[in-house]
């Protein structure tokens, strides 16, 4: 298989960081597009990447280019994913990867006649911590109750993205599709029980959630997400012989292990917070070469499943799905 030619859409921070992460897998991307011709032409620069295209559309048409990340806001990816896909690209999209069920279905259908991979770059799906701790799990501790807590504090500006509904902002699309991608990995099945209370800041997207799920093993779990509250990003797997506990987890490289019948801990190491996106890039090229059970499709559908079903319930919308 000839080498994977990656292509950027969009120039922000996580295009940068891809641009690293790339560097560090031994690559480089080798084409960038944005909707400010100039904002492309520096990151290129920054880069030094060879191509640079005066209109980004001609990279949804460009032969050489074989995997697109797409790294806009939620509300536009729609619109990209379906150029790409029509056109034959791969695409790694930025997380939440669509707004809802009805958008994701839609675009995985036509991936599928146009037999390209759709993934989502959710880096708990990818980091060594996680696979390390689910093998460990699987040996036959069970009951888990989970726990996230997630608030990430952002000034009370209306204007941020965060809060604005126009570019599909709220805490549910945006740190919220961690903790229920968190969850989705250590539950033996997708949630079908939900329940939930909303605050809504004054544009109208959910400012702060409380969620509580259940699935048909009778596993449950509890999150609360706040836009305008720090918390601390931590995670929780209570078992029935010992707890689990990250910290960072979006990005997590280490846990703590504590055994309630000894009181014994044990701290477990895997991975590097730094390598989070070189994981997820490497995963992809993976999946691109045969193997696409390694970007968990089916973990993202059901995330995406659960968030549109409490958004439905709070009865919240945005302009694209109205």
């Amino acid at each position: 298989m000839k080498d994977i030619n990656w292509a950027v859409l969009g120039t922000g921070v996580i295009a940068n960081e891809m641009a690293v992460a790339l560097k560090k897998n031994g690559k480089n991307i080798y084409a960038v597009g944005n909707r400010t011709y100039e904002k492309a032409v520096a990151f290129g620069e920054k880069y030094g990447i060879g191509k640079v295209y005066a209109d980004y559309n001609e990279m949804f048409t460009d032969p050489e280019v074989d995997v697109i990340y797409i790294t806009t806001p939620h509300n536009t990816h729609k619109k990209f994913m379906r150029q790409a896909i029509e056109n034959g690209k791969h695409i790694l999209v930025e997380k939440s990867i669509t707004l809802n069920s009805d958008e994701l279905n839609e675009m995985a259908a036509l991936a599928e006649e146009k037999h390209v991979i759709i993934g989502e770059a959710m880096t708990i799906y990818h980091m060594p911590i996680y696979k390390k701790l689910k093998e460990l799990l699987e040996t036959g501790v069970l009951g888990k109750v989970i726990t996230m807590n997630f608030g990430s504090f952002k000034e009370y500006d209306m204007n941020n993205r965060f809060f604005n509904r126009n570019l599909a902002g709220g805490a549910m699309l945006d740190i919220g599709v961690y903790a229920l991608s968190f969850i989705r990995w250590f539950m033996d099945s997708k949630p079908d029980q939900l329940l939930s209370q909303v605050k809504a800041a004054p544009t109208g997207v959910d400012e702060q959630a409380g969620l509580l799920l259940m699935n048909p093993e009778g596993q449950m779990a509890t999150v609360m997400l706040s836009l305008h509250s720090k918390q601390p990003k931590k995670g929780m797997i209570s078992c029935e012989k010992g707890y689990i506990e990250i910290m960072e987890y979006p990005r997590a490289w280490e846990a703590r292990i504590t055994y309630v019948e000894t009181g014994d801990t044990e701290v477990v190491r895997a991975g590097e917070n730094a390598d989070a996106l070189a994981y997820e890039l490497a995963d992809m090229e993976k999946a691109i070469a045969g193997d696409e059970e390694c970007m968990h499709f089916e973990y993202t559908k059901d995330v995406m499943d659960m968030m549109t079903e409490f958004r439905k319930s709070w009865k919240f919308t945005y302009p694209e799905e109205e």
